[in-house]
């Protein structure tokens, strides 16, 4: 019980170490361009609530911390009272005209193409982050790779009766070349239990087979439990790294590799949603922080791995056209360049409304999901 509660400190830590770094990369982007397009950023937070500490800066920007550290925001002058009305922080009322001054300095009076700017840096930035951060990876600690061949093959599963064999090869699936043993456990991880179509060599020939992954408990990098579709092969030999010394070869590597992470999450969702995958895999702040602890304690590049991929998810999220959310404030700028004139007070207060609503449901269940799964 003492052990188990010493780890409650390093795993809060860890927690607050990843939502720091990827809520401020997030929020900053937001902050420089919108100071780059002459917008005046009243405050910069990371966390919600009340202040904890901070200090202002000569152009009058209040950076601080504040007590609940599930995100953060950029206050810019000339935003948000739609969304003061919402949360009931400010009573409705005719605003008052703004000097020439002011206007100058105010979102609001910015043309589409700032403000859908200023609103779009905050995910792009998570994902130029991601990008550094594996591309300083490949070049200095590697990439993990193990070669794409068949170590054992697990009796009565998906793959010994499709008649895989030790020894044996993949070239490719479903089309898709195979070049890592990593490749092979992405690709079945996206499975939605679908017949699959294997080109492997064996003895020097090719060969194409059929093998339908099964579902099936298998632990995660950090030991969790969870159900995934597998064909039941192992590796043969041990995963070693490989480091990237061109620097225009490791920066391709890490945009690619990005573009993995987004293509996976974005064929697990529209998954989820037809009804191919359960929803077990959503998680909330809980299992947020368990990980954080668990990727930490793993090791510093596991650390930052999980930094970097969180980052991405994080940019990923914020795109979604929901009100309340970087993409559904693109959404209100793409109707407003369409019409002419943006939607009204009214229309974007309701808009905010059920993007609050949307917005809270999936934070309870994932925070309910994080109960059942821990």
């Amino acid at each position: 019980m003492l052990e188990q509660f010493s780890g409650v400190p390093f795993t809060l830590l860890s927690f607050f170490l990843v939502m720091t770094v990827v809520v401020f990369v997030h929020e900053f982007g937001h902050f420089y361009i919108a100071r780059k397009n002459g917008v005046r950023c009243d405050s910069f937070s990371i966390g919600f609530g009340p202040e904890l500490f901070g200090y202002t800066d000569k152009l009058g920007t209040r950076w601080k911390f504040s007590l609940i550290p599930l995100g953060g925001y950029v206050k810019m002058f000339g935003e948000g009272e739609t969304m003061q009305v919402v949360e009931g922080g400010k009573e409705e009322s005719v605003p008052r005209e703004l000097t020439p001054e002011e206007k100058k300095v105010s979102l609001k009076h910015k043309t589409i193409g700032q403000r859908a700017a200023v609103v779009f840096a905050g995910p792009a930035v998570n994902f130029l982050f991601a990008i550094l951060m594996f591309w300083a990876m490949f070049m200095t600690i590697g990439r993990p790779v193990t070669e794409p061949v068949v170590g054992q093959v697990v009796e009565g599963s998906a793959a010994a009766e499709a008649g895989l064999m030790v020894q044996d090869r993949i070239r490719s699936i479903d089309d898709k070349p195979v070049v890592h043993f990593e490749d092979i456990r992405n690709t079945i991880l996206l499975s939605d239990g679908s017949p699959m179509t294997l080109v492997i060599e064996r003895d020097g020939q090719e060969q194409t087979i059929s093998v339908t992954p099964r579902l099936s408990t298998e632990k995660d990098p950090f030991g969790n439990d969870g159900k995934r579709y597998m064909l039941g092969i192992t590796q043969s030999g041990e995963t070693g790294r490989e480091i990237i010394s061109n620097p225009l070869e490791a920066l391709g590597a890490s945009v690619g590799h990005t573009y993995d992470i987004v293509d996976s999450t974005f064929i697990a969702v529209g998954q989820m949603i037809r009804g191919k995958r359960g929803t077990e895999d959503m998680g909330g702040a809980i299992r947020i922080a368990k990980y954080s602890g668990q990727a930490a304690k793993s090791g510093f590049l596991n650390f930052m791995e999980f930094i970097a991929f969180f980052s991405v998810n994080l940019g990923i999220i914020n795109l979604l056209p929901v009100p309340m959310l970087d993409g559904g404030h693109l959404l209100f700028y793409a109707i407003e360049a369409i019409r002419g004139r943006p939607l009204s007070e009214r229309v974007q207060e309701w808009g905010l409304r059920v993007g609050l609503a949307l917005v809270g449901a999936l934070m309870i269940f994932g925070i309910w999901n994080d109960i059942v799964h821990l």
